[in-house]
Order: C-alpha cells, then structure tokens, then sequence
C-alpha cells in the first residue's frame, strides 16, 4: 500500500522536506549510481562495526551512520521513500519548525539505526551484521510516527496493490497504524527466518516510528492545520 496525497493543509511551502528530497535523490544519481558496489562499501552502515566483529570498510560507523540515511539501494527504494516523506513530512515540518525539524529528522533516523543494531547484534547471525543499512526509511518512519500522533483524523489516499490497482481513502491512523503493524510482523517474521527478510531493516522502521510517535509532542512547535471536513 502506497500513499498518493493526504488532505492536510500547510502554512508554506515544506523548504526542509523538499531539500531533503533534493539530497536524496542527488546522492542517488551523482555518488551511488556511477558506482554503486563503491558507494555502498565507503559509506553504508554496517551493525558489525559497532562492536568490530568485522574490519572497518570506507568510512567508520559514526560516519555511516549519518551518510547512509541519504543513500539507497535502488530507484523503487528511493522513489517509495521519497513519496512517504513528501507527503507525510510537509505537515510534520509544519507543525516543528524547519530547525526543530532538521533535528527531528536526524534524531530519528540514529534512533531507528541504533534499535535495528541491537536487534542484528543479540539476535541476528555474523552475516546478518555484516549486511550494509542504508536508506531513508528510519528517519521517514519517525516522520510518520510524528504524524500520526499530530494528525490522526487526516485522510491519506491511498494505492492498494493486488493482481490489481485499488485507489481508496483512508483516515491517517488507520492507514499509519496498519503499516505499523505490517513492520511488527516483517520484523518478528525475518527474526524465525532471516532468509526471508529480503534486506530489510524492518526493525530500524519500528525504532523510526516509536521515537517520532514519542517525541512528537516534544518538538511541537505549534498546533498542525487540521483538515477542512
């Protein structure tokens, strides 16, 4: 299920959540795709690191783990990610504050790296931690815990994708909540069959998502425009 527009209304134009974007998507066609094996091996995270259980690769872990929130493995990987937080990220930046917001941002993509570490750490194997953590996902997933303690009422449009496209309005939380629970049972599933995981940090979307739906009072700078009904 993929998110096409919701129906919050902003004070001004998301400056933040744009060049965020406009980062993302550099980093993507001028660093990683010239050389993506590159890229991936100077400034990837990897969970090992942490604890050196394996030699350090490129750049240390306390440069990855801020260099690999804007690289991606993948035109859907960047494309889904930067469709999230375009339209999840603009109310979330409206309601902080462009500097409250850069920090959000940044907070919440270290917390989400550092749930998905412990979790690879105590319960993964020594190949599982050796597997590179990059993408946006973790800052994003504290976007959207962010909105849906700020915005639960909103609607969110949405794509559903079977053997078939269904294009259906839902409210916010319902829409947030259901993806939450979809990270919950990916993660606890690739715990009992890491095959089966594909990759995905799933649990660095849960850490994203707890510490925004947390912290999101706490950067609060002012009430979010609510939807006109």
């Amino acid at each position: 299920m993929f998110p096409l527009k919701d129906n919050a209304p902003t004070r001004s134009f998301p400056i933040v959540t744009a060049a965020l974007i406009a980062i993302n998507v550099a980093v993507w066609l001028f660093y990683e795709l010239p050389d993506l094996d590159h890229a991936v091996n100077q400034l990837a995270y990897q969970p090992c690191e942490v604890d050196r259980s394996c030699p350090v690769v490129g750049q240390d872990w306390t440069v990855n783990i801020v260099s690999s929130m804007f690289m991606h493995g993948g035109w859907l990987h960047l494309a889904g990610n930067m469709l999230f937080l375009w339209i999840f990220g603009n109310n979330v930046e409206d309601t902080f504050g462009r500097v409250r917001y850069i920090v959000f941002y940044l907070l919440g993509g270290f917390a989400a790296t550092a749930l998905q570490t412990v979790v690879t750490l105590s319960a993964g194997t020594a190949a599982d931690a050796q597997i590179p953590n990059l993408g946006a996902s973790g800052a994003i997933s504290a976007v959207l815990g962010a909105y849906l303690v700020l915005l639960p009422r909103a609607s969110v449009v949405t794509a559903i994708f079977f053997f078939f496209i269904i294009i259906r309005e839902f409210p916010a939380w319902f829409f947030l909540v259901v993806w939450f629970v979809l990270q919950l049972w990916a993660g606890g599933f690739s715990l009992v069959q890491p095959e089966e995981g594909g990759g995905v940090a799933f649990f660095a979307h849960i850490g994203g998502f707890v510490f925004g739906a947390l912290t999101a009072p706490l950067f609060r700078k002012r009430q979010p425009l609510q939807p006109a009904y």
